[in-house]
């Protein structure tokens, strides 16, 4: 079984089209992500990573609740759920 986790785009590296980064945000933790594959994400957009793969933008209203980083759309301060 694979695990996607889901973070916020805190910044754009690079938006180069095959070796795109962005600095994403995992609950405080932030690291180097590859955005190949989500070319049109924004910075503050919910993204579902895989093994340092962005691999699809998700809706934060949708994923309310269902994952352990809690989605607030009026702060891009976010924590985990204990």
């Amino acid at each position: 079984m694979c695990l996607g986790v889901p973070g916020r785009v805190h910044r754009w590296l690079n938006r180069a089209e095959l070796t795109a980064e962005a600095e994403i945000d995992f609950g405080g933790v932030r690291k180097r992500c590859h955005m190949a594959c989500v070319p049109q994400a924004i910075e503050g957009d919910f993204v579902l990573v895989h093994a340092g793969v962005a691999l699809t933008i998700l809706d934060p209203s949708a994923c309310r609740g269902e994952f352990p980083v809690s989605v607030d759309e009026k702060s891009a301060d976010h924590e985990f759920d204990r």
